[in-house]
């Protein structure tokens, strides 16, 4: 199987599951595909907003149903759970706009909000917006970085597996770091 064929029958799918999780390095190789003709820009953007929209939805609603329960079980969140109600408490409407690009808080946050007993319809509408926002900015800053690795390399094709591998290595070593962390 190529990479072009791989990317073809999977490229989508692998970009919604990343989306569904913390999906930066995902969608930021996705924008990069786009921009080497492997995947379409407007439908990357497209995956990458219904997944990580759906993923917020789903998490604020876990902590709406059973926030208090949820975070018993978590005590090593307590740290971050703290600081996610401080700034929810002081900035609301700027809080539920920008956590999505504060890497490491976007799983926590929904659920923190959902908890607080946040407006379900105004939570819907404020992470509309800023879920269409970090899909086009993502996206797009992954296909400008492609435009640059090929104005760098004149040869891209030649080592755009290797880029990959690199940038995918890049963000699992911080999702791992992070993960042995949290779990210390």
């Amino acid at each position: 199987m190529t990479l072009e064929s791989f990317i073809a029958t999977y490229g989508y799918p692998a970009l919604l599951t990343g989306a569904l999780l913390e999906g930066e390095t995902i969608v930021i190789i996705a924008g990069i595909m786009a921009h080497s003709g492997y995947l379409q820009l407007p439908w990357v953007i497209t995956v990458a907003f219904c997944g990580a929209f759906c993923a917020d939805q789903f998490w604020f609603q876990v902590g709406k149903r059973q926030g208090k329960q949820f975070f018993e079980n978590r005590p090593h969140w307590e740290p971050r759970i703290d600081k996610v109600r401080r700034f929810l408490v002081r900035y609301q409407v700027i809080a539920i706009l920008s956590y999505r690009f504060i890497y490491g808080t976007r799983t926590i946050t929904p659920v923190v909000i959902g908890a607080s007993g946040f407006v379900t319809g105004r939570f819907v509408s404020l992470n509309l917006c800023s879920t269409i926002l970090w899909a086009v900015a993502v996206s797009s800053a992954g296909y400008f970085f492609g435009n640059v690795i090929e104005a760098v390399l004149n040869d891209f094709q030649r080592y755009e597996l290797a880029i990959l591998l690199v940038i995918a290595a890049v963000g699992g070593g911080i999702w791992f770091y992070r993960y042995r962390l949290k779990n210390r």
